[in-house]
């Protein structure tokens, strides 16, 4: 049996069989922060995640959801997790996101990054990235 491959990016990858699934700027409103009033006023997040996906078997896969890592059950996590209320820190939030998308079997390793747009006025965006990855 060979060694299992070590994600060190996340680029799709014939050789390792590697598929990347991702979700760009999925914007949501969320009780997050240390203020006290980031703990009564949701406030606007853009999430971004990179999933390396290992692919089953040779040849394509059957065209069938149920074959794939879905960004929309990916997208139903990160609003059900920010539904679950306030979170103190942006770096917590991005944990709980990396850990709902690793618990299908199929993901090896998860980036997740999480801006606050709205935080600093004389920047874009404030933020963490974070990369997690299976065992």
């Amino acid at each position: 049996m060979s060694a299992p491959t070590k994600i060190t990016h996340h680029v799709a990858s014939a050789e390792s069989r590697i598929r990347h699934v991702f979700v760009r700027d999925l914007t949501l409103l969320a009780l997050i922060g240390i203020h006290d009033a980031e703990k009564i006023k949701p406030q606007r997040i853009v999430v971004n995640i990179d999933l390396s996906v290992q692919e089953g078997g040779a040849g394509p896969l059957p065209d069938d959801i149920s074959h794939v890592v879905s960004y929309e059950i990916i997208v139903k996590k990160c609003e059900a997790i920010v539904g679950e209320g306030h979170v103190n820190l942006v770096e917590t939030l991005a944990e709980k996101f990396a850990e709902a998308c690793l618990k299908d079997r199929r993901v090896a390793a998860a980036r997740v990054r999480i801006e606050k747009p709205d935080i600093i006025p004389n920047a874009r965006s404030v933020g963490v990235e974070i990369e997690r990855a299976r065992g």
